[in-house]
């Protein structure tokens, strides 16, 4: 497979640009492509997202990792954005993926129109996978890493603070940036959570083949999630692949510091699972 070349590109999103990064090494014959999602304060090029899209484009799929509008970050990985991160929501986020979908379908990202198309989504860009996958049939195959089963995160007396004051602060572990989140995430739960941001619900609903990875000692989603999503999904079969001893990200840290046993066994099984049913 020839070496991958990576362009960029944008999109106008809920709340601002979504940056996009394409990876492929054959870019005017239709291949297979996927939908890279990164999670809450995450962006496209946090740790393992270019080596694994990277991965996935030598593999022979396009890579199309992106930042959703409210993600707040730039194109060189700064919070440069704070009050998009702040006024973002899961609604959002789904629009933006849906934009970034139909756009690679109508062959607009400086490939050809895709054979197929799958989506891996790691912790809340896997309950948004879900969600889309749900939604939509050219899903062909769903993957879900540290996947998150239900929207409602936060405690009824965090969402009682919340309201009071307007907004609850976020903290960065990575760069110390305390960064504002505004009520709409909120409102966003309380009108949809049963709805349209029902994970649990849509999981129930999905027919395309699923790979679903977790880590037993998750700090961030227990893996109690990941059995709820498996047991709900009754139209579809999934593989599961639990990883003894592994946390939210299987060891990856920012910036990457290259790979783990459980990323390995992660990247391994995702673009083997997408090979089997991506053509």
């Amino acid at each position: 497979m020839a070496t991958p070349i990576l362009t960029t590109d944008t999109r106008p999103g809920a709340l601002g640009e979504i940056l996009i990064d394409v990876r492929a090494a054959q870019r005017s014959a239709p291949a297979p492509a996927v939908l890279v999602l990164h999670g809450f304060k995450g962006f496209k090029d946090w740790g393992m997202f270019p080596p694994l899209s990277d991965r996935l484009a030598r593999a022979g799929f396009t890579a199309v990792s992106f930042n959703v509008s409210g993600s707040g970050v730039d194109g060189v990985g700064n919070f440069a954005h704070p009050e998009r991160f702040g006024h973002n929501s899961f609604s959002a986020e789904l629009a933006d993926v849906e934009v970034v979908l139909a756009a690679l379908d109508r062959g607009e990202l400086a490939v050809a129109r895709p054979t197929s198309i799958g989506i891996l989504g790691h912790s809340r860009g896997g309950g948004i996978a879900v969600l889309l996958a749900a939604r939509t049939a050219r899903i062909g195959a769903v993957v879900t890493w540290a996947g998150i089963s239900h929207v409602r995160r936060w405690s009824a007396e965090q969402c009682r603070l919340w309201r009071e004051r307007g907004k609850i602060d976020i903290v960065n572990a990575r760069t110390g940036e305390v960064l504002p989140m505004y009520p709409e995430t909120l409102d966003d739960i309380e009108a949809n959570a049963t709805g349209s941001l029902d994970i649990e619900a849509a999981a129930a609903t999905i027919v395309a083949p699923w790979f679903l990875v977790h880590g037993d000692a998750d700090e961030a989603v227990a893996v109690a999630e990941a059995e709820k999503l498996v047991t709900a999904a009754t139209r579809t079969r999934v593989e599961p692949l639990i990883l003894a001893g592994a946390g939210h990200t299987f060891g990856a840290v920012h910036p990457f510091a290259g790979m783990t046993p459980a990323l390995e066994r992660a990247f391994d099984g995702t673009v083997a699972f997408f090979g089997r049913h991506l053509t």
